[in-house]
């Protein structure tokens, strides 16, 4: 009997390689034979996984959507320690996605528009969704704020931890990983705080 070890798969390799190139080169810039390469196999070698680079490009980005309201779900089904200790743990899952899925944010602003209208549709659905998981937690610990002062700034701090492509290795100057999760942490929690007042 096989387990499942934390090597990816082929096919996981294959959307990694394709995530980078798009991001590095554009959707139109990459041909299959070059994502082929990236991952050992010939450019025709790919259809056995995906129709075509639409369809890659398809699965990046609702793959992505999907997974951060799944993990914002369950983060919000397990939460224990109120909506401060939630918010503290929606803030690092999104800081761990910033940071481990640069390519995939890059490729979101560059080729949304690329995807069929069904895909885009429900990329924006999930970002919704995942926007309102954020909105509920942020107006229990900010009860002052209107909504749309919470929508806006929920929406700010996605635009602050996303700008993580613009940053370099760990940031302008950091150290390491940890010096950034710490910045990109102080600044989250201080642009929700500013709702209190």
């Amino acid at each position: 009997m096989s387990t499942r070890t934390d090597a990816p798969t082929r096919r996981e390799q294959i959307l990694r390689e394709a995530a980078r190139l798009f991001a590095e080169r554009g959707f139109h810039g990459v041909g299959v034979d070059e994502i082929g390469a990236a991952v050992g196999i010939s450019g025709p070698g790919l259809y056995r996984h995906f129709a075509g680079k639409d369809a890659m490009l398809a699965e990046l980005l609702v793959g992505i959507s999907g997974r951060l309201y799944d993990g914002g779900r369950k983060r919000v089904a397990e939460a224990s320690g109120g909506p401060e200790a939630l918010l503290g743990s929606l803030i690092d899952g999104h800081i761990d996605f910033a940071l481990d899925d640069r390519a995939l944010i890059t490729l979101h602003d560059r080729e949304l528009d690329r995807l069929r209208d069904s895909d885009r549709k429900l990329v924006r659905q999930l970002q919704r969704q995942y926007v309102e998981l954020w909105v509920g937690v942020v107006r229990e610990l900010y009860p002052l704020g209107s909504e749309a002062e919470v929508r806006t700034a929920v929406h700010a701090v996605f635009g602050l931890l996303n700008s993580t492509p613009h940053l370099g290795a760990y940031g302008a100057g950091l150290r390491d990983r940890n010096a950034t999760e710490a910045l990109l942490r102080r600044l989250a929690h201080g642009a929700f705080a500013a709702l209190g007042g």
